[in-house]
């Protein structure tokens, strides 16, 4: 015996026939305030004119509609959606790996691009890798992430303090 199917719940506000409470604060399509009014009455409004009636603040009592073209809100509101996630910029996290004992220009170079990074609004990861005996001088590492720091401290706070995970040291830093 299959389950009782239901209507699929619709996205967005009420319109019409939907909205099923007995009073209602109307607007109008010019965007007076007519006031307190039956929902049925507000319908009926909404009709003559040939528009619909959507209710736009659901929560209030009572609740507030307003007399309107529903093709042309939902239109509205789906450009002002794509608008807002154009304007979105997504934090990614760029990683740059350095060694214990890197040399000058190496270091420069790495700082350019950390700045770039930076400038794009992303996170940085630096990855600070000990390989062989290098392991047993870990305060050559601390003082590369230190210098890295004390280089970009205008322009970044530090997320993730350098802390050593298995063979390599790590810190994120994060545009201020």
């Amino acid at each position: 015996m299959p389950a009782a199917q239901q209507a699929p719940a619709r996205e967005g506000p009420r319109i019409n026939d939907e909205i099923r409470v007995p009073q209602v604060r109307l607007i109008d399509d010019a965007g007076e305030m007519i006031g307190v009014m039956s929902a049925r009455e507000a319908l009926i409004r909404a009709y003559d004119l040939g528009l619909d009636l959507v209710e736009i603040s659901p929560n209030a009592v009572p609740p507030v509609c307003k007399i309107l073209d529903y093709g042309k809100y939902k239109y509205e509101q789906q450009k002002k959606a794509n608008e807002a996630r154009k304007k979105q910029k997504v934090v990614e996290i760029k990683e740059i790996k350095v060694r214990p004992n890197i040399d000058d220009h190496d270091y420069d170079v790495k700082m350019k691009q950390m700045k770039n990074f930076i400038g794009e609004g992303d996170k940085v990861k630096v990855t600070l890798r000990f390989r062989g005996r290098e392991m047993a001088h870990q305060e050559l590492g601390v003082k590369v992430l230190e210098r890295i720091r004390n280089d970009l401290t205008e322009l970044v706070k530090v997320e993730q303090m350098p802390k050593l995970e298995n063979r390599q040291m790590v810190m994120v830093v994060s545009p201020k």
